[in-house]
């Protein structure tokens, strides 16, 4: 379904239920940040806001995307998996055998809807162009601060549209944007994305680069702008096949070599100059649940600001999962299913991106095994396969699971799994966001094969305990009293993994507690991995401890591999180190970032308007249960 404006798709959302509107006041700075954050992590009272009294001539719309059915409502689709089985549909026929003439026939409809559905270019200005702010003034726009050690506030739903300067080929991509001052942001673009390398193109040239930012319009716009697509796949064919109609642009005024589309609610035109000294953007509470630290980057320039009549502010969150961010992971998640799976790797079923793993940290995948080192074939295909590069964490599981039950998943999984022979290391590009990389951007990966093995697969030299001897937190401290809590309950659920909370003193501290831990244990229980995290951290919160343990996690830095000899087998058990690294103890040459917590101030103001917001059941801050987790207030941790 194509959305003529932002206005339809709110309109749709008030008709499901699910878009409440907000009269009382409500400050863009930190307040609609915190609101957002308590509905959002409330799945009976998550639902879009609509804040139409910010100070500013203009609503903000947030938590648009937030739920399966807003997702579904944008898409236009009543289950996300339809638009994967259209797209594996649409493949099948255009790359299978046509052996007659009525075969070939049959594609032509099919063919004619392509063209369809490729964005055009009109003449003239768009709905987006009815008001030219006579100065172009950034502060005159409802822009948000998301959390109180940002960098300032931040356009977070920004559609960014770049032309390779030889090509002409255009790119869409969404980066959060920092304002500076009136007419300036910082535009922060990673190396690794398209724009990026059209910025070093212009670079090359010694040239400005045209850049326009659109904001609002089909819902579906920014949905396109995140997809993963291949490069120079037009991002406005994918939502023109999402939408079923052609994106109709407009030539921005002041930058009219830039077409945006004419629907937009705001178009922000400007320029990059790479000639330009970069500068100092950041820090920004991230998707991560992180601080994303300060670095350089370059500053756009606004040369002009037009929007249609009545237009909608669209925002966004990030921080602690879960967020609005996680449905439009889940929608790409099962769009790009029947790519990936007919254009790459084959032996894929299924795919899913748990939400503790905020994305790229943790992937699982079910695949169709025939024969022995088939899943090390997927997992080298997959770790190649567009922005699954940056994954960290690759699960991989034969058809006789089912990969969205957790529980049975991990039974299942630690059932196959030889922690000396079944879990693969390598290192490749990570997410620059990804802190725990001793290096920006480049990092360690690990893959845990737990598919049932062929017998060439297996190694007799090691056996398995089948003991299922009860072990007790007060027994562990006992023997080891740097652990300061522990999770056990997994053992009892045939898991043979340990959560370990450890005070952290000294250097190779996790080392000399595996080895002693695997020493004392592993002849008499049946355990195949820990997985050590910061004492400050509940392990019987597995949600929260399973998102820290995978962020603070370099998996080939971090693991450790012991064995034992018992009774002419060998046993071994993997540790993973998953705890926050510093340069005392671990030789760790970077900053670490903190956790995002809302401050005391806004959680109090938020707090005593709650009553007049109309949201039903006050909410506490999520907040509240993070900050003990802490390392002091600032963006970066004081460890």
């Amino acid at each position: 379904m194509a959305f003529k404006q932002l206005s339809q798709f709110i309109d749709a959302l008030e008709s499901a239920g699910e878009l409440i509107r907000i009269k009382t006041f409500v400050d863009p700075r930190l307040e609609m940040a915190e609101i957002t954050d308590r509905v959002s992590k409330t799945p009976a009272q998550n639902k879009a806001l609509l804040f139409e009294n910010t100070g500013y001539d203009f609503p903000v719309l947030m938590n648009a995307y937030g739920s399966e059915k807003r997702m579904c409502i944008a898409l236009g689709v009543s289950r996300l998996d339809d638009i994967s089985r259209e797209i594996e549909g649409l493949f099948k026929l255009l790359a299978g055998p046509k052996e007659s003439i009525l075969d070939k026939l049959r594609v032509l409809p099919k063919l004619s809807q392509f063209a369809a559905w490729m964005p055009a270019i009109k003449r003239g200005r768009g709905a987006c162009q009815e008001v030219v702010m006579a100065s172009p003034d950034l502060n005159k726009l409802p822009i948000i601060t998301c959390w109180p050690k940002d960098g300032g506030p931040f356009i977070t739903l920004p559609i960014i549209h770049t032309k390779d300067p030889e090509s002409g080929v255009r790119n869409v991509g969404m980066y959060r944007m920092q304002l500076l001052d009136s007419t300036r942001t910082g535009m922060h673009w990673h190396k690794h994305k398209v724009s990026a390398r059209h910025f070093q193109a212009y670079k090359k040239l010694n040239k400005r680069m045209p850049v326009a930012v659109a904001l609002g319009g089909d819902p579906i716009y920014a949905y396109s702008a995140t997809a993963p697509l291949p490069d120079n796949v037009d991002e406005y064919m994918l939502a023109g096949f999402l939408r079923k109609k052609k994106v109709e642009l407009v030539r921005c005024l002041t930058q009219p070599d830039v077409e945006v589309p004419a629907d937009a609610d705001f178009v922000i035109e400007g320029y990059v100059d790479p000639q330009e000294d970069p500068i100092w953007e950041g820090p920004f509470g991230d998707h991560t649940g992180y601080y994303s630290l300060p670095d350089w980057y370059p500053s756009f320039h606004v040369t002009a600001i037009t929007h249609k009549k009545n237009p909608v502010y669209p925002a966004t969150i990030v921080g602690i999962p879960p967020q609005e961010d996680a449905w439009l992971g889940k929608a790409t998640e099962r769009i790009f299913l029947a790519p990936m799976k007919m254009m790459m790797i084959p032996e894929i079923v299924d795919m899913e991106m748990p939400v503790e793993g905020v994305f790229h940290n943790l992937v699982i995948a079910q695949i169709h095994k025939e024969y022995a080192g088939h899943a090390q074939k997927v997992m080298s295909a997959m770790w190649g396969a567009g922005q699954m590069m940056f994954n960290k964490i690759l699960v991989l599981v034969d058809e006789a699971t089912r990969i969205t039950d957790y529980k049975a998943l991990a039974q299942y999984v630690f059932k196959n799994l030889n922690p000396a022979t079944d879990i693969s290391f390598a290192q490749g590009p990570m997410d620059v966001l990804d802190h725990s990389c001793s290096k920006l951007g480049f990092g360690g990966k690990m893959c845990l094969d737990g598919s049932q093995k062929f017998q060439e697969e297996t190694d007799d030299r090691y056996g398995v305990s089948e003991s299922k001897k009860a072990l007790s937190e007060e027994e562990l401290k006992r023997l080891f009293p740097e652990i300061s809590a522990a999770n056990t309950a997994l053992l009892q659920q045939d898991i043979p993994c340990l959560i370990l909370c450890v005070s952290k003193r000294r250097r190779g501290q996790i080392i000399e507690l595996h080895q002693g831990l695997v020493s004392k244990l592993l002849a008499s229980h049946q355990l195949k991995m820990i997985l050590y995290i910061d004492d400050t951290i509940d392990p019987n919160k597995l949600p929260t401890a399973l998102w820290r343990f995978c962020n603070n996690l370099d998996p080939k830095r971090d693991h450790i591999l012991y064995e034992i000899k018992h009774e002419d087998k060998l046993y071994a058990c993997m540790g993973l180190d998953g705890t926050t690294k510093t340069e005392a103890l671990d030789d760790f040459q970077r900053d670490w970032p903190n956790i995002i917590v809302a401050d005391d101030r806004t959680i109090s103001t938020v707090d005593q308007k709650w009553s007049s917001l109309e949201l039903g059941a006050f909410i506490a801050s999520p907040s509240l249960s993070f900050r003990d987790q802490m390392y002091g207030v600032e963006a970066v941790a004081d460890v």
